[in-house]
């Protein structure tokens, strides 16, 4: 018992590291960068609020367990901005490497459980994962709208390249997210260029 509870908090106290990964999205009220433990705490409450834009065949209750995790490897391989100028394959690779370890400190059946969630979000091939693949898509542009461009400002992102890096996997999942971020997007761009 004391052996499981030692990997049981030896894992939630990595878990802690978290809080130190700063994203390239700001809060809503630009004060400062998110940082990766605020991004998941927040994209679960997107579930929670928003699972009336999810299919039937959609587990909410699944979604906010890949939302609470889907991170968790930035502990060991760092954010990469949407928006940023990275290789993903290098990035794919550091974050299967960063599952390795993040995930082998649980006890086996946990890390099992734990590491599959993980690894469903990432493959995207669920209806459930798809709708959380959207709302992590979805949470930074409205972060940006909030705060005023955000990050579409620090990486100089026009609406062509948020509609091909971040429409197309949010429609994938929901449609109706999408329509009504792209308005917001849109009518953001046009009031910049006015």
């Amino acid at each position: 018992m004391t052996e499981r509870l030692d990997k049981q908090i030896a894992f939630l106290n990595e878990a802690d590291k978290l809080k130190t990964v700063l994203r390239g999205t700001t809060l809503c009220d630009a004060s400062r960068a998110e940082n990766s433990a605020e991004h998941s705490w927040h994209l679960t409450l997107y579930a929670l609020v928003l699972a009336d834009q999810a299919g039937p065949e959609v587990d909410i209750n699944r979604v906010i367990k890949m939302l609470i995790l889907h991170d968790l490897v930035e502990i060991d391989a760092g954010d990469n901005p949407i928006f940023g100028d990275y290789d993903a394959a290098e990035m794919e690779a550091q974050e299967q490497i960063a599952a390795n370890r993040i995930f082998g400190l649980l006890p086996d059946d946990l890390r099992d459980d734990l590491r599959s969630i993980w690894e469903e979000f990432e493959a995207a091939e669920s209806p459930t994962a798809r709708f959380a693949k959207s709302l992590d898509r979805f949470q930074p542009p409205m972060q940006n709208l909030a705060s005023g461009g955000g990050s579409w400002t620090d990486y100089n992102v026009s609406e062509a390249q948020i509609e091909e890096k971040v429409g197309r996997k949010i429609a994938i999942g929901a449609p109706a997210l999408w329509s009504y971020a792209r308005a917001r997007i849109s009518s953001f761009f046009a009031g910049v260029g006015a």
